[in-house]
């Protein structure tokens, strides 16, 4: 049975191959971008089943918009990507106010107003599976991108309350988290802070990491089977890793964790009177 999408940031990266993945098979996509020029070629390839809309998720009344609008058009929702989003790179110093600002309202608030805008839809359907893209930078953290970092933290925080909170409804959420893959998201996408430098030596070391964990770096047409497998799968997870590399990091960085709470807990028996 066809689905029908609103994907944002359809224009490139995982909303552009993921846009394809769903018209090739017959779906029908709403797909947003600021400019919708950057659509045409979907458009041109695919028709009447793609509906181009100028979105820019920092703008609340506008996301609510184009939602209804996508709506209006195809009748239904079935898929929601909240694709839309860019990284920050820079030390915590050297983040400006207008930086972190700017990197929370596009990677948390320009998701929270797509899935704020979509839900009564999907609750009065009774169906519906938002997909938020987060990444593994979303559950661990690393040096010069902490504010990025921060922002997929909220994203994760407020999409596993909301999992609990409409699936009574019928309404699923899955995070996917992606590891290093053959983007712009480190390239022409990315933004830099001005740099201090007594960072220069830490940055370099801080490079260098980056680049081993990007080694071998995924393929994003790849992940257009990926992506279809977790939107037809009957109970989809709440939490997916795109690519082969996430799950060590993940895994490492867990152990750390646990491992240090338990040599510490009896601090935390002392800090509650035990």
């Amino acid at each position: 049975m066809a689905k029908t999408w609103f994907i944002t940031g359809a224009s490139r990266g995982f909303g552009k191959e993921w846009s394809i993945a769903a018209l090739e098979r017959g779906d029908t996509v709403a797909a947003t971008a600021r400019d919708t020029a950057s659509l045409e070629d979907l458009v041109t390839q695919f028709g009447n089943k793609v509906l181009p809309i100028q979105l820019d998720v920092n703008d609340r009344d506008a996301v609510f918009a184009a939602v209804a609008r996508a709506h209006d058009h195809v009748g239904r929702l079935d898929v929601v990507v909240n694709n839309a989003g860019y990284g920050q790179f820079g030390m915590i110093e050297e983040i400006s106010e207008a930086e972190a600002r700017a990197q929370f309202d596009t990677n948390v608030f320009g998701a929270l107003f797509v899935t704020q805008a979509v839900l009564p839809y999907l609750r009065e359907q009774g169906s519906g599976h938002i997909l938020q893209v987060s990444s593994i930078g979303g559950i661990s953290a690393f040096p010069n991108i902490g504010i990025y970092n921060a922002s997929k933290w909220a994203l994760e925080g407020f999409s596993q309350s909301l999992a609990q909170e409409v699936e009574e409804f019928g309404i699923r959420v899955t995070l996917i988290e992606p590891g290093g893959f053959s983007t712009d998201w480190g390239g022409a996408s990315a933004k830099h802070a001005t740099a201090n430098p007594a960072y220069d030596d830490y940055r370099e070391m801080a490079a260098e990491l980056r680049q081993a964990r990007m080694a071998k770096p995924g393929d994003p047409v790849a992940t257009r089977k990926a992506v279809l497998q977790v939107v037809d799968a009957e109970n989809p997870p709440l939490r997916v890793f795109f690519g082969d590399g996430p799950l060590g990091i993940a895994t490492a960085d867990y152990e750390s964790r646990l491992a240090e709470w338990r040599e510490w807990e009896h601090v935390s028996k002392l800090a509650q009177g035990s």
